[in-house]
């Protein structure tokens, strides 16, 4: 290998000229609830957004102002300021009118409730209060949460085989409303590589697709995704495909996060389709798998009900038969092309596999030679309960 990673402490903060922090302006009843990443150096900015028709205000306002460089994204959660109509994205633009910090095309994020307008006077109050020298990657990453249980970071210092390096980190936010059309979430990726800004689109937009696209907590696509990448080219240095590598580690590691996250949830699951005759095939059957209230359910109860899992792949709608579809739980085969194995033994150890607090269930369509894994996590009464009161 040309290069090695060296994982970092406060990632974001670790990063070359950039800085963060997370102070309590009162949208929460307590704790952190705005927070900030600045570059004393300006960035190029890459980003995609869900594919929920109605996008939320902030997403909007980059949209609309077309933004390719910046310094600063201002975050706040509790409030997504999304369905705020023309309101919304005026509410943003006195929000970074007001900053006082002297700063380029600056960026608004929000996660939240749906349907409320923002508490300007608030978030302005809390903005005074920001040390643009502060490098506190745990405030920032507690200040974007909503009915996340943990805070979401992670990032590498990227060393090249001359001894020369960069260095990539993230945080991210996401518990709810995570479905496979970009999973409520917001990530956000800073480096001091010197990488082409038209090789940050594209490695963003590639490596969603297997991470922030391939992950399911509820079924439920938000209006606020986000997942922005900025560059301030500090260190010089870049290497395609070790930044490559980095990248696609880093969006992995907080996709499973967000799943592990999953509100509620105790499992969290790989839902491997291999064999599949098209590579869309293999992502639609995965996905569908992911999304399955069924299986949820079955998964929360510990019940290895392959039946579960034939009928949803049949329902995706892609080739399949029963003579050449296979199942496995972990190791162990349950079903296998026409043949049923779910004998009283099978079903202890496939029980076994699913008391486990991660697990793969492999399914092998046997008509192609095409495959996708989808990550998702069971569905229990904690989900409902922290949905029913999500807005007392």
């Amino acid at each position: 290998m040309r290069y090695t990673l060296l994982p970092l402490d406060s990632p974001i903060g670790a990063v070359d000229g950039f800085f963060c922090d997370g102070v309590g302006a009162g949208l929460k009843k307590d704790g952190l609830d705005v927070g900030f990443i600045y570059s004393d150096r300006v960035c190029d900015v890459a980003a995609i957004f869900t594919q929920n028709r109605f996008q939320a205000a902030p997403i909007k306002h980059f949209q609309k102002h077309a933004i390719k460089k910046t310094n600063f994204i201002l975050v706040n959660s509790k409030n997504a300021n999304a369905m705020t109509g023309k309101e919304g994205i005026e509410d943003i633009e006195e929000i970074l009118s007001s900053l006082p910090f002297n700063l380029q095309n600056p960026i608004m994020s929000s996660t939240g409730v749906i349907g409320v307008r923002l508490p300007k006077e608030k978030i302005i109050e809390a903005v005074k209060r920001f040390d643009l020298s502060a490098k506190n990657s745990q405030n920032f990453a507690e200040a974007i949460m909503t009915t996340d249980t943990f805070a979401k970071t992670i990032g590498f210092e990227v060393q090249l085989e001359d001894g020369s390096s960069f260095r990539i980190s993230a945080a991210a936010k996401g518990a709810g409303m995570i479905n496979p059309t970009m999973a409520t979430m917001l990530c956000f990726i800073v480096t001091d590589a010197a990488i082409p800004p038209e090789d940050m689109q594209e490695l963003l937009q590639t490596y969603a697709e297997t991470s922030f696209n391939a992950i399911s907590v509820d079924g439920d696509t938000s209006t606020n995704d986000s997942v922005f990448l900025l560059a301030n080219h500090k260190s010089g240095i870049y290497d395609k495909e070790a930044f490559s590598f980095a990248l696609e580690k880093i969006m992995h590691h907080l996709a499973l996060l967000i799943v592990k996250d999953g509100e509620g949830a105790k499992k969290l699951v790989a839902f491997e389709v291999k064999g599949a005759k098209s590579k869309e095939e293999a992502k639609r059957a995965a996905k569908a798998l992911t999304n399955s209230l069924l299986v949820k359910t079955a998964i929360f109860g510990e019940d290895p009900n392959w039946g579960r899992i034939a009928s949803t792949i049949g329902a995706s709608g892609v080739i399949c038969s029963e003579e050449s579809l296979s199942i496995k739980f972990g190791n162990v085969l349950v079903y296998d092309r026409g043949k049923i194995l779910f004998d009283e033994e099978t079903e202890r150890k496939a029980h076994q596999v699913m008391q486990k607090e991660s697990f793969k269930i492999s399914c092998d369509l046997g008509v192609g030679e095409e495959s996708f894994t989808a990550y998702g996590c069971d569905l229990g009464y904690e989900y409902v309960k922290i949905n029913a009161e999500y807005r007392t």
